[in-house]
């Protein structure tokens, strides 16, 4: 583990980007502990407020995240300074993100059906830090060769390709694929082949007079949803906590 851990990862810099990771997760982990526990009406914790106003994780974990950051750069990615940051920085990340949906919706959507997105929102960037840490590198650079990466125009072309494949994905509505494929092509590649969601931008200006591809995409959603909308809540439950019924 020691040798592993020497060679994988503080060799090639990566252990701010673990600490940092770490600390994402174990922040995310103990939020939603504690929130269960005011949300339940147990244990000592209780809604953080300055007169009328309710202060949300958010605000200390932007300010979290604003030093972290500030705070990695000043230290050039060396030493304990580094380190520290990059803690700071996911503390302060898993604070935020714990409360994406209320910064979308501009709402206290918390415990309500929209609030999901937070969860969501963690584990893809949960998942998407580790295949940094794994080696992989944004829009498939470390698929190109020696030779690719020491000719310019080979390198930017790779680049250009991968990043058209997951703009594909993305207008077709696959959003998690087209997130994935910045890291990993093929998954955009597969993204961008598949048949597009009713209702994404690509199925509006293609399938607009192709009635087979639009009926043909309305039943491969149809079941896709089908099979897995309940798994996919059952795990957003276990990991956010069940929202509140409407």
């Amino acid at each position: 583990m020691g040798q592993w851990l020497e060679r994988n990862i503080i060799e090639p810099g990566k252990l701010p980007l673990l600490l940092a990771l770490a600390a994402f997760v174990l922040t995310f982990v103990i939020t939603r502990i504690i929130t269960r526990l005011i949300r339940a009406g147990k244990g000592p914790f209780g809604n953080v407020t300055a007169g009328s106003v309710h202060i949300h994780h958010v605000v200390p974990g932007v300010i979290l995240t604003v030093v972290g950051g500030f705070g990695a750069v000043a230290s050039g990615g060396r030493g304990f300074g580094a380190y520290f940051s990059a803690v700071l920085f996911g503390v302060g990340a898993g604070l935020v993100l714990d409360e994406f949906a209320l910064i979308l919706h501009l709402d206290d959507v918390y415990w309500s059906e929209a609030g999901r997105k937070s969860v969501e929102m963690v584990v893809l960037t949960a998942a998407l830090v580790g295949l940094l840490l794994a080696g992989f590198a944004p829009f498939g650079v470390n698929d190109l060769s020696r030779q690719e990466l020491q000719n310019r125009a080979g390198a930017l072309t790779g680049v250009a390709v991968n990043f058209a494949f997951a703009l594909i994905a993305l207008s077709k509505g696959k959003v998690r694929l087209a997130v994935f494929g910045v890291i990993v092509p093929v998954v955009a590649l597969v993204g961008s082949l598949r048949l597009a969601r009713p209702g994404s931008p690509w199925a509006r200006r293609f399938y607009r007079h192709r009635h087979r591809a639009r009926a043909k995409a309305l039943l491969r959603a149809y079941r896709h949803d089908r099979r897995w909308s309940r798994p996919a809540r059952a795990i957003q439950d276990w990991l956010g906590g069940k929202p509140d019924r409407p």
